[in-house]
């Protein structure tokens, strides 16, 4: 039986890559989808913070699951920040101030 090669750094280097940008850019990009959602509905704003941070917790799987899917890790980070400049472009348009 053969030993099979160990994974090179730069393969390492990658997933560690996409693994963080799951993490804190998924959470980023879950946290400005509840606060754009929370503007846009027509709410009380506890109401609407709480269906806003429902629905957020959805799109929190859907961001980690795109930083796997992929191709690699650098557009991975990219579309994790189109995502967020469009969800707080959103946000802003509607008067949200951070």
């Amino acid at each position: 039986m053969t030993k099979a090669a160990a994974p090179s750094l730069r393969y390492r280097l990658a997933v560690l890559s996409r693994a963080v940008a799951a993490v804190v850019g998924g959470y980023g990009v879950a946290v400005l989808l509840a606060v754009a959602i929370s503007w846009l509905l027509p709410l009380s704003r506890e109401e609407a913070s709480i269906v806003a941070t429902m629905v957020a917790l959805l799109g929190l799987p859907v961001a980690v699951m795109g930083c796997f899917y992929a191709r690699t890790a650098l557009r991975a980070w990219i579309g994790l920040a189109i995502a967020a400049a469009v969800l707080a472009g959103i946000a802003a348009a509607m008067g949200w101030r951070p």
